[in-house]
């Protein structure tokens, strides 16, 4: 819902691009108002499905999971939606290919960057794999070496990756892209547009909270004001109210991260420092046992969560790809391939 005292102004500097959909309905015809309703309303199911049953899901490895996997579905969704909508890229309006391929090269960094810091918390279970081979040893050196294993993952989880530290300016741009093109004389192009622009919220919104998440810093995560004429606008403002209060309380306690999985096997090695740091006592190698287990149960879970995630990042990489592949070879074939057109060279580009 649009605040009061900030008209949409800041998101629709052309006007509300809604107006001609939302005012004048009877220009589409019954089979795009239904077109257009099922994707939207899928949209909400999709974004009320994300809101946590629990506070402690936010930012949990297996919550992040559930919303990339809900920004592939929708990205398939809006492939779906261009194919039925029968509209030849012939047709397309070249403000809109210049905002969709600007738009998927920014998707395609900000995928990279967390694909990166994806890969270095994983590189540092190798540090806890050796820390619990050390605490295991029977060896009389065995919490010397356990003690330096144990630093070493405290200061490479601690340290921060220059990748993501680049996603705040790029989101700051994309936020700025959240605003379409006028459509006066293409009802199919009125359907697209409206729905691009929730494919987009969305995606704004997710990549804002992994980047916090990732970063450390509530300052990358985005508060987005959206239109009620769109169906799915209860559902998102649902979405964003619960996470980002949450996000910001659990920033405000000044953990040591923020990812819960990562977050349980911190406290647990907390547990075990004094203990490796100062020697078991007569009455602590029960609990030394005990949290070693645990250590290593916890180290298996967040392991398996990374690993998962990982691929879920690696599936949205793809299907933001190959749909920004099948646009150019569809223009080449048409031969309206503009030498400016933004990110032309992507595939030059892009190093995974």
């Amino acid at each position: 819902m649009s605040r009061a005292q900030e008209p949409h102004r800041h998101f629709f500097p052309f006007g509300n691009p809604f107006r001609n959909i939302s005012s004048r309905g009877s220009q589409l015809s019954p089979r795009l108002h239904h077109q257009l309703n099922g994707f939207e309303g899928t949209l909400s199911e999709r974004l009320q499905k994300l809101i946590p049953k629990d506070k402690d899901d936010v930012l949990s490895l297996s919550w992040m999971k559930l919303a990339m996997e809900s920004l592939y579905e929708t990205h398939n969704d809006i492939k779906t939606l261009i194919a039925e909508l029968e509209l030849p890229v012939s047709e397309w309006d070249e403000k809109w290919i210049d905002v969709y391929l600007d738009i998927s090269v920014k998707l395609l960094d900000i995928c990279i960057a967390f694909s990166s810091e994806l890969t270095r918390l994983n590189q540092g279970n190798i540090l806890l794999q050796c820390l619990l081979h050390n605490l295991e040893s029977n060896s009389s050196d065995r919490f010397i070496r356990a003690s330096s294993s144990l630093k070493s993952w405290r200061q490479h989880i601690s340290s921060k990756n220059p990748r993501v530290e680049t996603c705040r300016p790029i989101l700051e741009s994309l936020v700025e892209s959240l605003n379409m093109p006028e459509v006066k004389k293409s009802a199919k192009g009125k359907v697209l547009m409206r729905a691009m622009y929730g494919v987009k919220v969305e995606t704004v919104y997710i990549c804002s909270v992994f980047a916090a998440a990732f970063s450390g810093s509530a300052k990358n995560l985005k508060e987005l004001t959206i239109p009620d004429t769109v169906l799915w606008a209860q559902a998102f403002n649902d979405l964003q109210t619960y996470v980002n209060g949450e996000i910001r309380n659990i920033f405000s306690h000044g953990q040591f991260t923020v990812i819960k999985e990562l977050d349980a096997v911190n406290a647990c090695v907390k547990n075990l420092n004094p203990m490796i740091q100062e020697g078991l006592g007569d009455f602590e190698v029960e609990s030394f046992k005990s949290s070693v287990s645990d250590l290593g149960r916890l180290t298996a879970k967040l392991s398996q969560g990374l690993d998962v995630l990982s691929k879920e990042v690696d599936g949205f990489f793809k299907i933001v790809l190959t749909g920004r592949d099948a646009l150019l070879c569809n223009l080449r074939a048409t031969g309206s391939f503009p030498d400016t057109m933004p990110g032309r060279n992507i595939e030059g580009q892009v190093l995974r």
